[in-house]
């Protein structure tokens, strides 16, 4: 089923998206747990992801870059702010240079994953919160939302 809904609320400075799976909620844990398969699903399937460096502890630092059509890279980074294993984790998440060093001239998000029962599978939330209204749009305007969209729609085919 993955994706089941996308809410951007701009009075909040929020953007959630809500999927679903019918595997259960550890399964569902691996998918940002394991560097090699966060990589199969974190960047949409035209820009692929390949992890770098992925320390999901407390503190602990993920670095990654999407590669595109034409073999042009975009990093990121995340910085782990708690971990709550296997039902989830809370990180900000930037942009970076080649070197993974993050851009200051970029906006960053802090992002909370949320993985819970439900039914007979899991509901995993991701919700997005932004500094400012400009930074909400900026992000926006470069392509998030149909991002990670394509990009959680990934998951399903790698829970089986």
């Amino acid at each position: 089923m993955t994706v089941t809904n996308l809410d951007k609320n701009p009075n909040t400075l929020t953007m959630t998206i809500t999927a679903e799976f019918t595997a259960p909620p550890a399964r569902v844990w691996e998918m940002w747990a394991n560097p090699r398969l966060l990589e199969r699903w974190w960047g949409p399937p035209t820009h692929p992801a390949t992890v770098v460096e992925h320390d999901v502890t407390p503190g602990g630092r993920v670095s990654y870059f999407m590669t595109g059509p034409e073999g042009e890279q975009y990093h990121g980074w995340w910085k782990i702010r708690s971990v709550n294993a296997p039902v989830g984790l809370a990180f900000t998440d930037g942009f970076a240079d080649g070197d993974g060093v993050p851009n200051p001239d970029l906006p960053t998000t802090d992002t909370v994953v949320v993985i819970a029962e439900h039914g007979d599978g899991t509901r995993m939330t991701v919700a997005s919160t932004f500094a400012s209204i400009e930074a909400m749009e900026q992000i926006l305007a470069m392509g998030m939302e149909e991002g990670i969209t394509l990009a959680m729609n990934q998951i399903d085919a790698l829970l089986v």
